[in-house]
C-alpha cells in the first residue's frame, strides 16, 4: 500500500475517529503550531539562526498530514506503533516520534466552547466563567480508566489502586452542561484518590468562591463540596436507612424516590459525556505509560468537546398556553 491510499483509508471517520471537515479544521489550526515548534527545535539544536535556504537539508519521511492522521489513528484505536509504520512504510520509530510530535499540540487545544466557535476553555477557571457569563448549571463527575499494574516495589504502588473497581485505575473530572458537552475534563490522579480529595486539590472549591452564583450537580462522592456550598452545589437526596423506611409513611418515601430519580435525571447527561470518551481505545484500558496517560486523555477530551460542541443548543421550551385556533368573539 502507497503512502496516498494509507492516508486516504487513515482519514476515514471509522479510522481516524472525526469527520473529513472536522479534519481539515484541525489540520489548518496544528499546522502554523507544528512549523513554529520545528523551527524551535532547529534553532535550539543550530544553536543559532538558520544559515542554508528554506527547505534545504534532509525531508521528512512523513509529511505534517501523514503526522496527523497516525496521531489520530492511534488515539482512536490504539494500534501498535510497528502496525502503523507498514501501513505507511516507514520505520516504527518513526512513527513514534511523530506521535510525539502531535500529541502535545492536541491536548493543548482546550475544549471547544457550544455555540461559540473559535472560543476554547483551558483551566478550571475558564469553564467557570462560562458558566457564570452564560448561566450554565454545571455537571460535575469523576471517571476511572483502568491502566497497567506498577512494578512490584516500587513507590506508590497501592496508590493506583480503586477502591471501588478493584483494579489499578487513573480518575479523571469530567465537567459538562445540561446536554452533555464537555465543557472540561483532565486533571489526572491515582485511582485511589477520592472524589473529595481531589476537589481539594484541584481547585474547584475555589472556583466555586470566585463564583458564587454557578450552580452545579454532583452525586454521592461530592457530598463534602456539596456541605461547604449548599447554594449552589445540589446533591441527590440523602440515603434512607432501612429503619427510617419502616417508620416513614408511603407519601414521603415516594417523594424521596422521585427527588433521587429527578436528580439523577438533571446529573445523567455528565455520565454520557464520560461514555463519549470509551469510544476511544486507549480511555477503556490504558496500556502506555502513565506519565503520558494525562497527555492522552487531554487530546482525547479535546477532540470529544469539538464534536459535541456541534450539537444544536436545546433550547428550553415556554410553558405560557397557546391557543390552538382563534376564539370565537
Amino acid at each position: 500500500m502507497t503512502k496516498t491510499r494509507a492516508r486516504a483509508a487513515c482519514s476515514h471517520p471509522s479510522l481516524s475517529g472525526i469527520s473529513p471537515e472536522h479534519l481539515r479544521e484541525l489540520i489548518a489550526a496544528l499546522a502554523p503550531r507544528w512549523e513554529a515548534q520545528q523551527e524551535a527545535a532547529l534553532t535550539e539544536r543550530r544553536r543559532g539562526e538558520r544559515r542554508r535556504a528554506v527547505g534545504a537539508g534532509p525531508k521528512h519521511q512523513l509529511v505534517f498530514i501523514d503526522r496527523v492522521l497516525v496521531t489520530l489513528v492511534k488515539l482512536r484505536h490504539d494500534l501498535p506503533d510497528a502496525a502503523l509504520g507498514r501501513l505507511f512504510e516507514v520505520d516504527r520509530s518513526t512513527i513514534s516520534a511523530a506521535i510525539r510530535q502531535i500529541r502535545p499540540l492536541l491536548a493543548a487545544r482546550g475544549f471547544a466552547v457550544p455555540d461559540r466557535p473559535g472560543i476554547r476553555l483551558r483551566t478550571l477557571a475558564d469553564v467557570f466563567a462560562y458558566a457564570a457569563a452564560e448561566g450554565v448549571r454545571l455537571r460535575i463527575d469523576g471517571t476511572d480508566v483502568q491502566v497497567r499494574r506498577p512494578v512490584a516495589g516500587r513507590p506508590g504502588r497501592k496508590a493506583f489502586i480503586s477502591g471501588k473497581r478493584r483494579q489499578n485505575t487513573i480518575k479523571t473530572t469530567t465537567i459538562s452542561d445540561g446536554q452533555g458537552r464537555t465543557l472540561f475534563s483532565g486533571v489526572a490522579r491515582p485511582g485511589r484518590m477520592h472524589d473529595q480529595t481531589a476537589v481539594r486539590t484541584e481547585g474547584i472549591a475555589e472556583c466555586f468562591r470566585q463564583f458564587p452564583n454557578v450552580e452545579a450537580e454532583v452525586d454521592e462522592g461530592y457530598r463534602g463540596l456539596a456541605n461547604q456550598f449548599p447554594q449552589q452545589v445540589r446533591p441527590p437526596p440523602r440515603p434512607m436507612s432501612k429503619k427510617a423506611r419502616e417508620t416513614t409513611p408511603l407519601g414521603k418515601q415516594y417523594a424521596w424516590r422521585e427527588a433521587r430519580r429527578r436528580q439523577s435525571s438533571r446529573r445523567i447527561c455528565v455520565e454520557h459525556a464520560n461514555a463519549e470518551y470509551k469510544q476511544w481505545r486507549p480511555m477503556q484500558r490504558y496500556t502506555g505509560r502513565r506519565e503520558a496517560f494525562a497527555e492522552t486523555q487531554a487530546a482525547i477530551a479535546a477532540l470529544v468537546s469539538d464534536r459535541s460542541a456541534r450539537r444544536a443548543t436545546r433550547r428550553q421550551t415556554s410553558t405560557e398556553l397557546v391557543l390552538a385556533s382563534p376564539a370565537a368573539c
